[in-house]
């Protein structure tokens, strides 16, 4: 079986390569073509100043992470990772952390020193790897980003989003990524999501849909209030995000 020390992470560069990347997304998720990204925004993203990564098996592809330059009101740059994907039969050997790892050392040698990126509230292992094996806080939530999409990983619920933002020189950063442990600070709110909405969305698409409308309207009325996402909790019956206050370090 490979495990994580057999694969190579390298920056993608040939058309070819860029391709296998566009193949990944109809493989992993499910896209119609006309919501795939095409190739040519790969080659774009490699010579403005973005980063394409691929996790090789051999030659095989196994994963593949786009990140693109963006510029704030003010004008702030960041990177904006816009897609990360792994193949199902090479999940939870750690392919996604260690993309973002060498990410993040693309964005250090860039003197960049904030990432962000989008992900569904609702998929609980996202949160998880996000929030505590990054270190990411969040203080936007969007409704319907991306339109309703083809992909079955949707389940016809519209696309809303958190966007984490991933102060990668920041010291809870630092710390977690040194300790390996995350400090989440004081809690002042909690919003859960039941553990097993993944089969909600599935068997009964109307019961996810009001899940989503509730946490959204949670997530709006506490974002408002100035609370940000530091910590996540995971139980057998629930994932929690923790919520309380932030600060730029």
């Amino acid at each position: 079986m490979t495990i994580a020390n057999e694969i190579e992470i390298r920056q993608l560069s040939a058309l070819s390569e860029f391709a296998e990347a566009v193949r990944l997304q109809r493989e992993i998720w499910g896209f119609d073509d006309v919501e795939l990204l095409p190739r040519r925004l790969f080659v774009v993203a490699s010579k403005i100043g973005g980063q394409v990564l691929g996790a090789f098996d051999g030659a095989k592809m196994a994963a593949f992470c786009l990140c693109i330059p963006g510029l704030k009101p003010g004008g702030k740059y960041y990177l904006h990772s816009h897609m990360l994907g792994v193949l199902p039969e090479y999940r939870n050997l750690g392919l996604g952390r260690m993309m973002k790892l060498k990410q993040r050392e693309y964005a250090l040698r860039s003197d960049v020193d904030l990432i962000e990126w989008t992900f569904d509230p609702l998929e609980l292992k996202n949160a998880f790897f996000n929030i505590e094996r990054l270190g990411a806080i969040v203080r936007r939530y969007v409704h319907n980003q991306y339109g309703t999409t083809s992909s079955h990983l949707h389940g016809g619920l519209p696309t809303d989003r958190l966007v984490p933002e991933w102060w990668i020189r920041s010291r809870r950063v630092e710390e977690l990524l040194s300790r390996g442990l995350l400090e989440h600070g004081n809690v002042e709110a909690r919003i859960s999501v039941p553990a097993d909405i993944a089969a909600i969305r599935q068997q009964a698409p109307d019961k996810a849909r009001e899940i989503q409308r509730q946490i959204a309207a949670r997530f709006d009325e506490l974002f408002r209030s100035e609370l940000a996402v530091i910590g996540f909790e995971k139980t057998g019956s629930a994932g929690t995000y923790l919520l309380g206050r932030w600060e730029s370090e």
